[in-house]
């Protein structure tokens, strides 16, 4: 039995192996493979893969009266306008790691790992909603993730989650008669990890649908390609295509796309110094689908000291 206490979270191991592993508090969800590895020291690039940080035309706070809310917050064709100062509204499929507060278990039995999480926040849910004193459990989200592990080389999974993913603060702006619990984040996941010699790849498929209030179901497919190579034991570099596509939503006779499909490509270039100093360089480009684009190329430098 072990048990440990971080900041923010518990951990319980009540047997001597890895087969069950307890965890409460605020921690990075169990979805995907990109989490285990976003700090900077394991992350290749500086910036999260597209799926955890591009704004999709969704609010957390607020419903939208009709589809045109719902294309005016995504910036789409001609409700598009070059102000982008309600991007605080918006939300993506996934916010970075995802460290909202709730209650896990994790365990591995011979070649597979499995995790379930309960929380008190939507995966797409801001790092405000994360504190359980901000929100409560009234609404959880629940996700999981099943790992098959056939070899040193491979590793792959799936995942699934549901939740609501409004605010107690948008309840006034629902259709009479209905609840936040009535509008959820539904999203499928797949992932893959590949390691050779000093070659890396990761990849991760997103399936998203929100049920928007007076809207429908408004769906995107997000993912992402990454791969890592050790030029040196100290210099490495690595590439990774993103893109995200949105499905279409109905307004009046006609069905409408209601976001601006996108792609994005990142470059990085890492040493490390030594044991505990790492520097890393990254440019991305991107291309989106939208009348007004606002930075299309980023340029980026960070330097990660650990001790």
């Amino acid at each position: 039995m072990q048990v440990r206490l971080d900041e923010y979270l518990l951990r319980y191991t009540p047997l001597d192996d890895s087969r069950i592993n307890i965890q409460i508090g605020k921690f990075g969800t169990v979805v995907g493979n990109w989490v285990p590895r976003h700090y900077s020291w394991e992350n290749p690039f500086i910036t999260a893969p597209l799926p955890y940080e591009n704004l999709t035309g969704i609010s957390d706070s607020m419903a939208p009266d009709e589809v045109d809310d719902l294309l005016t917050w995504g910036h789409v064709g001609e409700y598009a306008t070059p102000d982008y100062s309600n991007n605080y509204l918006r939300t993506p499929i996934i916010w970075g790691p995802s460290y909202a507060s709730g209650v896990a278990i994790t365990g591995a039995l011979g070649k597979f790992d499995y995790a379930a999480e309960m929380k008190n926040s939507s995966l797409s849910s801001r790092p405000e909603s994360w504190d359980a004193t901000q929100v409560g459990f009234d609404h959880p989200t629940f996700s999981g993730r099943l790992g098959f592990h056939p070899n040193e080389m491979w590793n792959v999974g799936v995942s699934a989650s549901a939740g609501p993913y409004l605010l107690p603060v948008a309840a006034p702006t629902l259709p009479p008669g209905n609840s936040i619990g009535d509008y959820r984040e539904l999203l499928l996941a797949q992932d893959v990890s590949f390691a050779w010699h000093h070659f890396e790849l990761w990849a991760e498929f997103f399936e998203t649908r929100f049920q928007v209030p007076n809207v429908g179901n408004a769906d995107t497919f997000a993912y992402y390609v990454e791969a890592k190579y050790k030029i040196t034991p100290q210099l490495f570099c690595a590439l990774r295509w993103n893109q995200q596509l949105y499905g279409t939503v109905p307004d009046d006779d006609e069905q409408v796309q209601w976001g601006n499909d996108i792609w994005r490509v990142d470059a990085a270039l890492g040493y490390r110094f030594n044991n505990n100093i790492q520097a890393k360089v990254q440019h991305s480009y991107n291309c989106e689908d939208a009348v007004y684009l606002i930075g299309k190329n980023l340029a980026a430098v960070q330097l990660t000291i650990k001790f």
